[in-house]
């Protein structure tokens, strides 16, 4: 697909991406949006980033930041033009979006509900933050040391793979009455 192809074709990219914000409950995540959008349809990174600027400018969508990360959600003004151009877009396209949107929209929200990384403070201190996020919101938050790279690069994938394990044992711990 070229940005150069016909007007038509652009339209509907763009009327996809307001079609499938139109659906959240909740503003989403670029990576979190691309994954939905190449769901339904293949569409290349930069054409994706390019459409995102567009409605953007028209003011048919919103960015902001949201615990650190910038989401998008669509605007009235976008909600207007979506119900003015929707029956641009394919029905076979719609149909598609209808179906893989409720899967593909967990697997987003899972990926991004469980979030973990290490900061270097210097050659053999690293700091890593390890996160639970629901609805875009940090509803727990632990900051530890590691002492090499490999050590916070284990405490990272180990977060990612048994939060769900550990999460319950700290807040048992930290809930626990000892008297």
């Amino acid at each position: 697909m070229k940005l150069t192809q016909d007007g038509e074709i652009l339209a509907e990219n763009k009327i996809l991406i307001l079609y499938l914000l139109s659906k959240l409950d909740t503003p989403i995540t670029n990576d979190g949006l691309f994954r939905l959008v190449l769901s339904v349809m293949d569409m290349n990174y930069f054409y994706f980033q390019q459409f995102l600027l567009d409605l953007l400018e028209n003011k048919y969508i919103l960015c902001f930041k949201q615990e650190d990360k910038s989401v998008y959600q669509i605007t009235q003004r976008g909600k207007e033009i979506l119900d003015l151009t929707l029956n641009i877009l394919p029905g076979i396209i719609k149909l598609k979006a209808d179906l893989s949107f409720e899967n593909e929209l967990k697997e987003s929200m899972e990926e991004e509900s469980i979030t973990a990384e290490f900061t270097p403070m210097s050659e053999n201190d690293y700091t890593v933050t390890c996160k639970i996020n629901e609805n875009h919101n940090c509803i727990f938050e632990v900051r530890v040391f590691a002492g090499s790279r490999e050590e916070a690069k284990k405490i990272v994938d180990n977060w990612k793979e048994n939060a769900y394990r550990i999460y319950p044992e700290i807040l048992n711990s930290l809930c626990h009455d000892e008297s």
